[in-house]
């Protein structure tokens, strides 16, 4: 809603009617590499050749249970942890 007061907008100054202004991206082309620009291969491989680790090496999974049946020593920890907090808590309860 405009005021009446307001005065109207001025024609454009260089006469032209129709739309004139181009964006920079419209009127000039961003440069691209030439072949001169990029190093060759030191190796001297043509085709492509590099692996993406992902691709070359499986990802470790964790919490996969052990079928060898042996004892994870890092799981006693807590036990342990547990058994010497309430052997020192009876020792101080005694005195």
């Amino acid at each position: 809603m405009s005021d009446p007061s307001d005065p109207p907008l001025p024609k454009d100054p260089s006469g032209i009617d129709e739309p004139h202004d181009v964006l920079a991206a419209e009127e000039f082309a961003m440069p691209t590499r030439s072949a001169g620009d990029i190093p060759s291969d030191p190796t001297g491989i043509q085709e492509p050749h590099d692996v993406l680790a992902a691709e070359e090496f499986a990802m470790p999974t964790g919490g996969v249970p052990r079928d060898d049946g042996t004892l994870d020593p890092r799981s006693l920890i807590p036990a342990v942890a547990i058994g010497a907090l309430l052997l020192v808590l009876l020792r101080r309860a005694r005195r």
